[in-house]
């Protein structure tokens, strides 16, 4: 099979023909179709995150090892199976599950594997879809596709399932001011799931246009570009100076993050989600006298990937997949990425 491989971070990854796995018991090899190019296979590409004080976070010292077949959303058809495998054959047509923990932690007997403590994600601390087949430890990560097609449906794994995360541990509701900062994949993907489950006033902040008038079509009712005005004083105008009551940033940064913290209003809720590093100077005595909260999301549960695949059957969501790539153009692609040349999501046809 034929993989693209990090075999040392920030060189080219490269291409090699690797032996085909057999699935034993109850795991299965996946025929991969679309593999999602997420910023968090850039991260691992450049071996970490920037942290407080210009600290690089290395990967390695998070359990990752290289050489590396990233890729952890990946849609595509069942092409063998263990013998223990029930309730799916060859020529499924599935969605993988990448978030598998260790089934013995605290996390993941509490149902939140995705937060496991010693995690064994695809792509990230085992091999993943940037491959032409996969090997999927156990059926019970996968969900049937049916009629959905495999490169919208790729990006449910991550993108979809982090914003979705996002949106519902905000909690927004109706008549709240709900501010979105990035109007990337997965900003994109929030826009339309805080319309289809919150119905609240969604204001989506970027610093690009086009990618700004994609989230006006998705359903955003209010889009502010940070470069061309002050974002803290065009939330403050939208509210009436009093700031709104949900803020998810979909980047957090130094940057967005002294924004969120000044448009959050009393009893505000703040959901950080994003990788992109830095660190914040926080006034202390702001956090008891406005008595906002912050918090954490990261991706989700598989039951909530389920609901998120329902909502997509029922058409109330599309992934904005803006490019394909073949395996080959690994390279191309993450620099792509980087450059902030995609709109929503791309995605890898092997």
């Amino acid at each position: 099979m034929i993989s693209a491989r990090i075999v040392k971070t920030n060189d080219p990854l490269v291409i090699e023909d690797m032996t085909i796995p057999k699935p034993k018991n109850a795991q299965v090899l996946v025929r991969v179709k679309a593999a999602g190019i997420c910023h968090s296979d850039l991260h691992l590409w450049e071996g970490g995150y920037m942290g407080a004080g210009g600290k690089f976070m290395k990967v390695e010292d998070r359990g990752v090892h290289f050489p590396l077949t990233p890729g952890h959303e990946v849609s595509g058809i069942i092409e063998d199976i263990g013998e223990s495998v029930l309730y799916f054959q060859k020529g499924d047509k599935v969605l993988v599950y990448p978030w598998i923990g260790d089934q013995i932690c605290r996390s993941c007997k509490a149902g939140d594997e995705h937060l496991c403590e010693a995690p064994q994600t695809l792509g990230i601390y085992q091999d993943g879809g940037y491959s032409d087949l996969i090997l999927v430890p156990n059926y019970k990560y996968l969900i049937k596709l049916q009629e959905i097609d495999f490169n919208s449906s790729a990006s449910l794994a991550c993108s979809g399932l982090t914003a979705y995360t996002a949106i519902k541990k905000s909690s927004a509701m109706p008549g709240e001011n709900l501010v979105i900062i990035g109007a990337g994949g997965l900003g994109l993907m929030a826009v339309q799931i805080a319309k289809t489950i919150t119905n609240a006033t969604i204001i989506i902040i970027d610093v690009d246009d086009e990618k700004l008038k994609e989230a006006k079509k998705l359903g955003a009712d209010i889009t502010v570009n940070s470069m061309s005005s002050d974002p803290v004083k065009a939330v403050k105008d939208i509210t009436n100076g009093k700031g709104c009551e949900v803020l998810v940033d979909f980047v957090n940064n130094n940057k967005t993050a002294p924004t969120a913290i000044e448009v959050l209003r009393k009893r505000g809720r703040y959901i950080m989600v994003g990788l992109f590093g830095g660190s914040l100077e926080l006034n202390l005595p702001l956090v008891p006298l406005r008595a906002f909260n912050i918090t954490g999301a990261y991706t989700g549960g598989f039951n909530d990937l389920v609901e998120l695949v329902s909502l997509f059957r029922a058409g109330k969501i599309n992934s904005v997949v803006s490019k394909q790539y073949k395996l080959q153009e690994a390279n191309k692609a993450l620099e792509d990425l980087k450059n902030r040349k995609i709109i929503g999501r791309a995605v890898f046809n092997p």
